[in-house]
């Protein structure tokens, strides 16, 4: 892989009193806050060591530009598809700031001597800034690599040691940034559109959660109708409270104020042993939500809800309840190296099929085209 420095824009703290509030709507007022000083551009080139502390965790990872191009050679691997009305939005953002306030998350298999190295520089070197964030309890901060050999160093570390990353999150982003380099590098020259910027984690700095459903109404179908339908393809156990699923091919279902625990029959697992990741968000699409409930495009269907794993279980009865006729279905965690498998195979997973940390803010670091 291929990273480059860049002459990064980050926030001026002098005039930012809520972190919380201000990143927040950074999104969609960054022009703004711009010219009006609630930004600076660093003095030089450079790539970041970036590390998120949380209360439970503490995630490490680097920032850089990315090579547009390792995007087009396949080294650069997605596992889902994008929607061009998506797409479209992100470019008007994109065009609008003349820039990239959030960075791809992208990962790669561990390499020794590059953690090694960052746990080195991070020693020796002060914090460049960091930011705290009250609500999530979160601070994210960074150190800046600007000397030239110093950069050389960690460029040559990925170079010779990391063949392939994986976009964990912000398909969207990269296939929208490979649009613009597409269509205005040529017509714009002086404008960097063949960068990308991400941040690199590897495997071990990442939490895959849980990514759970929640589908509004039976499609006029009975309740009877429908767990008889759902009885030919899962076992049943009927739980005393709600729980998230302990294992693969488990998936926990909420239905008229009752959970259940649910397990593919032996058959259904049978007829997709051909495959060589089988996911339960794919079986759950196929079997559950197209064939009984109806629904033909999962990623265009608004009937379909999502709740990332990490607000628990309450969250997702709480918006079951909302409407008597939701039904919620709890899905295990998808894990990193079947997403690895999926990507390397050129297969695509569903829509929101996994949540990762840590999440990353929007405006903390900026790169302008």
């Amino acid at each position: 892989m291929k990273i480059r420095p860049f002459q990064a824009v980050y926030p001026n703290f002098d005039f930012i009193t809520s972190t919380d509030s201000f990143f927040a709507n950074v999104k969609y007022d960054y022009p703004e806050y711009y010219e009006s000083g609630f930004f600076k551009k660093a003095s030089q080139e450079a790539i970041y060591i970036y590390r998120i502390t949380t209360q439970k965790h503490s995630f490490t990872g680097i920032i850089a530009c990315s090579d547009l191009q390792d995007y087009y050679d396949g080294k650069i691997k997605k596992h889902e598809n994008t929607l061009s009305s998506k797409e479209q939005m992100q470019m008007q953002l994109m065009i609008r700031r003349g820039a990239m306030v959030k960075p791809v998350l992208l990962t790669y298999q561990d390499v020794k001597e590059v953690n090694t190295w960052i746990r080195k520089h991070i020693k020796k070197n002060e914090c460049f800034f960091e930011a705290h964030f009250e609500k999530e309890a979160q601070t994210h901060s960074f150190w800046e690599v600007s000397d030239g050999k110093a950069i050389q160093t960690l460029q040559n570390l990925f170079d010779q040691n990391v063949g392939e990353s994986y976009i964990a999150d912000g398909h969207h982003r990269t296939s929208t940034a490979a649009l613009l380099y597409e269509r205005l590098q040529h017509k714009e020259k002086d404008k960097k559109y063949d960068q990308l910027l991400s941040a690199y984690f590897p495997v071990s700095e990442l939490e895959v959660h849980d990514y759970n459903r929640i589908v509004e109404g039976l499609n006029e179908c009975s309740l009877t109708t429908f767990m008889a339908k759902m009885s030919k393809i899962f076992d049943f156990e009927i739980l005393e409270e709600g729980r998230k699923p302990t294992e693969k091919h488990e998936i926990v279902m909420y239905l008229n104020r009752e959970w259940f625990a649910l397990r593919w029959k032996k058959s259904v697992l049978k007829s997709y042993k051909q495959f060589k990741v089988v996911l339960d968000a794919s079986m759950l699409d196929e079997k559950v939500l197209k064939d009984i409930l109806g629904i033909k495009d999962i990623r265009t269907d608004l009937r379909i809800k999502y709740v990332e794993g990490t607000k628990g279980v309450e969250e997702v009865r709480t918006k079951t309840i909302k409407n008597e006729n939701r039904i919620a279905f709890l899905l295990y965690p998808v894990k990193l190296e079947e997403l690895i498998a999926v990507a390397d195979a050129n297969m695509i997973m569903p829509p929101k099929s996994t949540w990762f940390e840590p999440r990353m803010r929007n405006g903390l670091l900026v790169q302008e085209y």
